[in-house]
């Protein structure tokens, strides 16, 4: 009976010692969740306004606001988010943030898009005006070649300005699918 409660406190001693992490673990994970605190900190109102947070979550990204400038309390208020976030399933907040993220890449993608296309109209004249007009048929003709003549006009005398940004943005308006 004996070596049968030895058998299994030894076994239990084995499992606990899986469950047990090192303290030099436990504090890198701390210092993981501190960082990702201060980048929640560091986001603009409006993007943490689109994550998951919990109630507590966000009362705390509040008073992160409020004491932004006082730098030893924002340490504090960041280990105690840490301490917050730990306790919390962080794959949603994650999942959002990457969303977000891919997001931004996409626009910035079809911004050199536009960029590009615009500088092709330019460079290219009528072949690439009747090219966009069949891709695009709800471009107007007679506005879609007015704007790339005025903005030729302005890159050959190299002052790019009103009439090149019309033209990206007239293709921002109306050249996007």
């Amino acid at each position: 009976m004996i070596t049968n409660i030895m058998h299994h406190s030894s076994h239990d001693i084995d499992e606990l010692d899986e469950d047990l992490k090192s303290k030099s673990e436990i504090k890198r994970e701390m210092h993981q969740l501190q960082e990702f605190a201060l980048q929640l900190v560091k986001m603009s109102k409006h993007q943490r306004s689109r994550l998951p947070l919990t109630e507590t979550l966000q009362e705390a990204m509040v008073l992160a606001d409020k004491i932004q400038n006082k730098h030893e309390a924002l340490s504090r208020h960041i280990r105690y988010i840490a301490k917050v976030l730990s306790e919390t399933d962080l794959a949603p907040i994650h999942q959002a943030m990457d969303v977000m993220a891919n997001k931004h890449q996409q626009e910035t993608a079809k911004f050199v898009r536009l960029e590009q296309l615009r500088d092709e109209l330019i460079e290219q004249g009528a072949d690439a005006i009747e090219a966009l007009l069949a891709e695009y048929p709800g471009l107007e003709r007679q506005k879609l070649r007015q704007l790339v003549r005025h903005a030729a006009k302005e890159k050959a005398a190299e002052k790019t300005g009103k009439h090149y940004k019309n033209l990206f943005g007239y293709l921002k308006e109306n050249a996007q699918g």
